[in-house]
């Protein structure tokens, strides 16, 4: 089967609930949200939000952050894990125990060897003594400089943690505080899956996880998840296999090279979406994304890792780890979309003193698109939502270059803000 580039890229929008509006609402609409996303990666960085709360606020109707600190260390329904950091549902946790086993026979972070045993005893026993802790809460000898910790102790956490004697019991001010994993997870899950049950669940999650995945892919992605080294042919012999049970399913997309897998399960939504249509499932609870834009996370699944030039021919790039002066656009660029399209760029920034969402920068695609009613009111829209959902008394849009959409802009937003106004200088 062969299908278009805006058929692809509305059915990956739509697999990670985003296209054609928010489907879910609040908590539980949260939890529903998570579990869909398969992962959503963690960062601690808010120059208005942190990712996972972007994330999930383009996706879930009135999400607030509580809902994720709630869900994942006081209801323990899913738990972060990863030097990829992500949140994963709690279920899963069998099938990540077997790659935890594996990380736990290398007693190495980064490039910091363990050597002495008893560094981890320690750990152990302050925690079996004083109960959950964190980096602060121990003293060790420091090491030279390493991306996981400055001492042997915040070393050996990390270690446990990734290794899965510990997980997170919660975090403050987005630090870990550990503790024995038999302690948080449920008793339900406290137990390893087999091998080949954690790889049989792992292949499925590498498809589910991107919506659709080069072909070449899906060995590289399988290999992270088990920490293993997989043949070609092992690998062909996998996916001749589950093609012929009906578990997936191989397309081609119009002007991309290669095959893409995808789950057959879902082949009714591809379907749906290419005659033009909107999979009942996936209808919005309120704003689609022509009525309201939406600004995606810096690592939002759908346009990260290089995924904004495939899927809309959009360049993007994260450069919040770039100096000022090299900086193509700005610390903390957002993308914009609009219907299932990027289309635009801005810079946000809340200004937590005086709690306005500063515009820094905006840069569109297309030279025309201010000019186009139905954007800027979309544009408005979500600007009105997007200051409500982080407190913001005023928006002050100066720095948006444009001076006939500023104006719009402002109008607009005054009208709607019930907290304040909009600010153009």
């Amino acid at each position: 089967m062969v299908i278009s580039k805006q058929t692809a890229r509305r059915f990956v929008l739509g697999c990670q609930g985003l296209w054609p509006g928010r489907r879910w609402k609040g908590r539980q609409g949260t939890a529903r949200a998570l579990r869909c996303c398969e992962a959503v990666q963690l960062d601690p960085l808010a120059a208005t939000a942190r990712s996972q709360d972007l994330v999930l606020h383009s996706r879930v109707l009135a999400y607030q952050p509580d809902f994720l600190d709630r869900l994942m260390y006081r209801e323990r329904l899913f738990f972060d894990y990863g030097g990829w950091l992500a949140v994963y549902p709690m279920s899963e946790l069998p099938y990540w125990r077997v790659h935890m086993d594996k990380r736990s026979r290398v007693k190495q972070v980064e490039d910091f060897v363990f050597t002495h045993p008893d560094v981890f005893e320690h750990v152990r026993a302050e925690l079996r003594a004083r109960g959950p802790l964190g980096n602060r809460d121990l003293d060790g000898r420091s090491v030279d400089r390493n991306y996981r910790g400055s001492k042997e102790t915040s070393l050996a956490l990390y270690d446990m943690w990734i290794s899965g004697e510990l997980m997170i019991h919660h975090r403050e001010n987005f630090a870990r505080v550990y503790d024995f994993r038999e302690k948080i997870a449920p008793a339900e899950y406290e137990y390893m899956s087999s091998e080949a049950e954690a790889e049989e669940y792992f292949a499925r999650k590498c498809v589910a996880f991107k919506g659709l995945l080069p072909a070449f892919r899906w060995k590289t992605d399988l290999e992270y998840y088990m920490r293993r080294k997989i043949g070609r042919d092992e690998m062909h012999l996998r996916m001749k296999r589950w093609i012929d049970e009906g578990i997936l399913a191989v397309i081609q997309v119009d002007g991309w090279r290669g095959n893409y897998l995808m789950l057959a399960e879902d082949m009714p939504l591809l379907h749906s979406v290419a005659r033009g249509g909107v999979p009942r499932a996936w209808k919005p609870l309120a704003a689609t994304t022509l009525d309201e834009v939406t600004f995606l996370s810096s690592l939002d699944i759908v346009s990260a890792r290089g995924r904004a030039k495939q899927l809309f021919d959009f360049e993007y790039l994260w450069e919040v780890y770039k100096p000022a002066h090299q900086r193509r656009w700005g610390y903390y660029t957002l993308p914009i979309l609009y219907g299932d399209e990027l289309v635009a760029r801005l810079d946000p920034k809340l200004e937590r003193a005086s709690m306005a969402l500063q515009i820094k920068g905006y840069w569109q695609e297309q030279p025309a698109l201010d000019r186009d009613p139905a954007y800027v009111h979309a544009l408005a829209n979500g600007l009105v939502r997007f200051a409500e959902f982080l407190g913001a008394r005023r928006v002050d849009l100066s720095g948006v270059g444009i001076s006939r959409l500023k104006r719009q802009l402002k109008r607009e937003v005054e009208a709607c803000l019930p907290v304040g106004a909009a600010s153009s200088t």
